[in-house]
């Protein structure tokens, strides 16, 4: 497991929990390519400066995973031939759970209501859950992985606010068609706890100046193991494999599936 963190050059300061997702091996022995799909939290704070950063990436599309009001509040910023596109597939949530988590960080009040006395494992796991079953999920990932499959909209980008729970979801589904094993998913998706929990010290600092318990604020900017089983959990019990999500959940035919093995993985002569 050698792509744990961004290659030389790759990290963008402004954007944190950015990664590649080539590298992993696969259970046929292929490896999953590099630079050819991304992950990462919000592009609202990528300066001028990072635009270069951005441009060797390669990136050609960006799919923003989150709600509206996220979207407005931190509107991405990209460079202007970059393909943007929303797949907000949270829209249909009834308790628009995202953009209160969004306030927490300055509300140690409704962190408390919200997140105290155990309440954060169980809210996390059932939004994972919808993750996987709401039909603006569905069609947004339907949306994500059909685009991915076709050679105008690579290399891509995706993201949510802090890349990981709609985007974990996203990079472990995807790793999952691909062959990656399981255990080497659900590595990848725990990185987030290394690559983004330092970078958001700062906020955890003021939250305490508030007078708030930093401790509630690691469900909203990390990420536990539980968190994704709740998600692999539900497919499973819907659909029982990963091919079977993306055949019978996502709507997407065998050709798809097919497209996507073939520009997403290499094996290990090339």
């Amino acid at each position: 497991m050698d792509n744990g963190s961004p290659r030389p050059g790759d990290a963008i300061a402004a954007v944190p929990n950015l990664r590649d997702l080539g590298g992993w091996q696969t259970r046929e022995g292929g490896r999953v390519r590099y630079r050819m799909l991304y992950r990462s939290a919000a592009l609202d704070r990528l300066h001028k400066d990072d635009e270069g950063i951005f441009a060797r990436l390669g990136i050609g599309s960006v799919y923003d995973l989150r709600i509206e009001e996220e979207r407005k509040e931190r509107p991405d910023r990209i460079p202007s031939n970059t393909e943007y596109v929303v797949v907000d597939v949270l829209k249909d949530s009834a308790d628009a759970a995202p953009a209160q988590l969004m306030r927490l960080p300055s509300d140690p009040k409704l962190a408390e209501e919200m997140l105290g006395g155990g309440k954060a494992l169980p809210l996390f796991e059932n939004g994972y859950r919808d993750i996987v079953t709401l039909p603006s999920a569905l069609a947004g990932y339907k949306r994500l992985f059909s685009d991915l499959s076709l050679v105008e909209h690579r290399p891509a980008l995706f993201h949510c606010t802090t890349g990981k729970d709609r985007t974990g979801w996203a990079a472990a589904s995807m790793l999952m068609l691909l062959g990656v094993p399981d255990e080497v998913v659900m590595h990848e998706y725990l990185l987030t706890n290394e690559q983004l929990l330092p970078a958001k010290k700062p906020a955890f600092d003021r939250f305490e100046s508030m007078g708030g318990d930093p401790e509630l604020l690691l469900p909203v900017f990390g990420v536990r193991k539980e968190y994704l089983e709740a998600a692999l959990d539900e497919m499973r019990l819907r659909h029982g494999t990963i091919e079977r999500y993306f055949i019978d959940g996502l709507g997407l035919d065998a050709k798809v599936l097919e497209a996507l093995r073939v520009a997403f993985i290499e094996s290990d002569s090339e």
